[in-house]
């Protein structure tokens, strides 16, 4: 059991601090996981706490290789809805 952050991260710190397992530290290049320490949260929260606080979608990743944060995630928007959504912003 273990979660991972790819390269689309930005370092913007906000999962680093809510992480009750200590797993996220700064890598070389972006954040990264400790897949020995992370626990995904389980028996401290529901959720991941990476995963929720993430501004990126789509940059945390399950131990599977799925994105646990998909795009839609935060913007509440589909993915199948999410081309046109921007289109119509664009069109504004």
């Amino acid at each position: 059991m273990a979660l991972s952050i790819i390269e689309s991260c930005v370092n913007c710190y906000a999962c680093e601090p809510l992480c009750p397992s200590d797993a996220i530290s700064m890598g070389e290049r972006h954040f990264r996981i400790d897949a020995k320490a992370c626990t995904e949260c389980d028996g401290d929260y529901a959720d991941p706490q990476c995963a929720s606080i993430c501004p990126i979608e789509g940059a945390i990743l399950d131990a599977s290789g799925q994105a646990i944060n998909p795009p839609g995630s935060l913007t509440g928007i589909p993915p199948h809805r999410l081309d046109a959504v921007e289109a119509e912003i664009r069109a504004r």
